[in-house]
């Protein structure tokens, strides 16, 4: 299998992916080595193979949930650079 410029266009235009003329010809020699990449993979013979539940075996270490003393109000706003009684004060980014 391979890809074919009319098919990358296709790719392109659905992911709304935009290329000049030298990119194009790259994305399109990246993803037909990915093709053969895949197609050599397929060769492989998995007959007997497990399937994979987790690519890892180790066990996350959980700490225990403590009840620690936390930052007041006062404190967290002590160095803000901008701030009112209760909140911090940032720029306005949505209108």
């Amino acid at each position: 299998m391979s890809i074919n410029k009319e098919t990358l266009e296709k790719i392109a235009h659905l992911a709304r992916l935009e290329f000049d003329e030298k990119s194009e010809e790259k994305m399109l020699k990246d993803m037909n080595n990915m093709l053969s990449f895949v197609e050599k993979l397929q060769e492989l013979d998995t007959d007997n193979v497990e399937p994979l539940q987790a690519m890892s075996f180790e066990i996350n270490q959980m700490r225990e949930d403590k009840i620690k003393e936390h930052l007041s109000r006062e404190k967290g706003l002590k160095n803000a650079p901008k701030k009112d009684q209760e909140y911090f004060r940032v720029p306005k980014v949505i209108e």
